[in-house]
């Protein structure tokens, strides 16, 4: 699985994080996707790649402008890892 952190212009509000995870579910297979408008960021868990082209004309179309993806390998915290943090 992998994580993508995705650097996105344009969000304002609560509406826009709502309409970048929406657009982004509908237009590709994931698993989890969170958007962060003070962050500027959406953060998607997948396990296909992202391609990059496509995922700047699904936001661009909805007034949006993708600044940056990065992708790195997810894995998920078990057990006592995920009580504690460690």
């Amino acid at each position: 699985m992998e994580k993508v952190t995705l650097t996105i212009d344009g969000m304002m509000c609560g509406m826009c994080e709502s309409h970048i995870c929406d657009a982004i579910r509908k237009n590709f297979e994931v698993k989890k996707v969170t958007a962060s408008h003070k962050k500027k960021e959406a953060v998607v868990l997948t396990d296909l790649p992202l391609p990059k082209a496509q995922m700047k004309k699904v936001l661009g179309a909805l007034g949006y402008t993708l600044v940056d993806m990065r992708s790195e390998p997810y894995a998920p915290k078990t057990g006592l890892k995920r009580l504690f943090g460690k």
